[in-house]
């Protein structure tokens, strides 16, 4: 990770984008870990790779999201310009249009289930979008979108690290299901990364969908850890309600919850432990989901 501040975005603006270079720059409150993402004015942000692997992304998303876009019943981000390298920055950056709302990690929502099927009907607009061309799943993504088999080694290294502190018995059975639960289906978009900080929420209802970062083309079952991470009882059911797949899809979206709570209840260095604390009650709830639907 390097250093990345105001006065940088500044320098930046100010030899690429001369027509902005009046105007104020100021972090976005919560602006992310992969990216940092910076106010230009009061209509517009500024969004830099964090480090090399993200900086793949931002090409990828130049290209896209102008394509996605209109056949999506919410909003999404939507591209100004594309920065290059400079003033000691080492990649590619974008310039955004501003989006109004407020996280779903940190605003109130009026109506989970509602909030629920509204974004289980864009998750399907997503996945009914021409997947010609797109990017399959890659170093851009992390590999989401293709299969489980990729983290197989680091999900185990996990639970060896968590014998005695879950029912890693259990949690062996969900991971062994969704490896098992091959994908045969044609490559559909997918977000990647459905996740309540990349859910914007106005008037307690949700109004946006942000950070393609992740996205590609291949199977969706990665989208389908907002299941647990964040929906619960009615809503949760309202969601898989929602959405047409099939139950080796959810096998395989329990499989992607599951590795990515495991590996941070194991306590990656650096790790917030309101996220560790999160991750147990995940790991609980799709252990409890793959007993009573696996």
């Amino acid at each position: 990770m390097m250093n990345i501040d105001a006065s940088l975005v500044s320098r930046l603006i100010a030899a690429q984008f001369s027509e902005w270079a009046h105007l104020p720059i100021s972090p976005v409150r919560f602006g992310g870990w992969d990216n940092r993402t910076f106010h230009l004015g009061s209509h517009m942000t500024v969004r830099l790779p964090s480090a090399a692997p993200y900086a793949l992304q931002v090409e990828k998303e130049q290209r896209w999201l102008p394509v996605l876009a209109p056949r999506l019943p919410l909003p999404i981000p939507v591209p100004l310009a594309q920065g290059r390298p400079g003033e000691g920055y080492p990649w590619p950056w974008s310039v955004y249009k501003w989006r109004e709302g407020e996280i779903a990690t940190h605003a109130p929502v009026a109506d989970l289930s509602a909030f629920a099927t509204t974004l289980a009907r864009f998750l399907v607009a997503l996945r009914e979008v021409d997947a010609t061309d797109g990017p399959p799943p890659g170093q851009h993504n992390f590999f989401r979108g293709g299969p489980l088999t990729v983290y197989d080694g680091e999900t185990r290294l996990a639970l060896e690290a968590l014998e005695g502190r879950i029912d890693t018995d259990a949690a062996r059975a969900v991971w062994e299901a969704a490896l098992a639960a091959t994908w045969y289906g044609a490559p559909v978009w997918f977000h990647g990364d459905v996740s309540s900080g990349n859910l914007l929420v106005e008037d307690g209802r949700l109004s946006a969908v942000i950070d393609f970062g992740t996205s590609g083309v291949g199977d969706p079952s990665c989208d389908l850890s907002v299941a647990w991470t964040f929906f619960h009882g009615e809503s949760r059911e309202v969601f898989r309600a929602a959405l047409p797949l099939d139950k080796a899809t959810w096998a395989r979206g329990r499989g992607w919850t599951l590795w990515k709570a495991l590996i941070v209840y194991a306590e990656v260095p650096g790790t917030d432990r309101l996220e560790v604390e999160k991750s147990r009650r995940v790991i609980e709830a799709v252990l409890a989901d793959h007993e009573r639907f696996g």
